[in-house]
């Protein structure tokens, strides 16, 4: 495991060497997220897809094959990201995921919820005191990107790509858990754990509820 200042000097080293790209990124995405929270529809469907693409490519080459070659396992690391790029990019074109506002007064509260506590990211790593250049940013750092990309998968549940949705859940529940917060002290990082908790049990809710749907209509449809 790598010494936590040596991994903390990793990111810092990033957060500079992209500074700041990394501030106008975000805003991009906020903007991004307030378009489709007062007009969604397909267009702002493609841009938020193709961001999340774009983010994730940015990630796997940026962060983790030039600047993140010390940290344990990059490679495999770089290739999830890649992962989500590639499947992302796809979706614009297949729509599998269709990223909608949701209907229900729970879920549409959850959603807000979720997105600001994503985008409150930096204010947690603040109490945590982790200030520019230790500042973790959506749209550049692997895990708040994960988390933004969690809100929107689990939005469109039923409608979800489930190869996207696996390699979102890998990253956003065990890492947390075993390496970020006890090991390296990321705390903000309870927020993306906190995202993909939920995502499972949503998720696992619905595929329950659609199989108990399915042996109903069997067992009725049964001469």
């Amino acid at each position: 495991m790598i010494p936590t200042e040596d991994w903390w000097n990793i990111l810092v080293s990033y957060n500079e060497s992209i500074m700041p790209f990394q501030f106008i990124w975000a805003a991009v995405g906020t903007l991004l997220t307030f378009w489709f929270l007062i007009k969604p529809g397909k267009k702002v469907n493609i841009l938020m897809k193709l961001y999340f693409s774009i983010s994730f490519a940015l990630i796997a080459v940026l962060f983790f094959i030039i600047k993140g070659r010390e940290l344990p396992a990059y490679i495999a690391q770089a290739i999830c990201f890649g992962g989500l790029a590639i499947l992302f990019a796809l979706d614009i074109k297949f729509n599998k995921m269709k990223f909608k506002v949701p209907e229900g007064k729970f879920r549409l509260i959850f959603m807000c919820v979720s997105l600001l506590l994503v985008f409150l990211y930096p204010a947690f790593g603040l109490i945590a005191g982790h200030v520019y250049p230790r500042m973790i940013l959506y749209g550049t750092f692997p895990c708040p990107t994960t988390a933004l990309a969690l809100v929107y998968a689990t939005a469109c549940i039923p409608e979800v790509d489930w190869k996207s949705m696996i390699l979102l859940l890998v990253w956003a529940i065990p890492f947390p858990i075993a390496i970020q917060i006890p090991v390296f002290g990321v705390y903000e990082d309870s927020i993306m754990l906190f995202m993909g908790l939920t995502s499972l049990a949503i998720w696992v809710w619905y595929l329950v509820k659609k199989r108990k749907e399915s042996s109903s209509i069997d067992i009725t449809s049964s001469p």
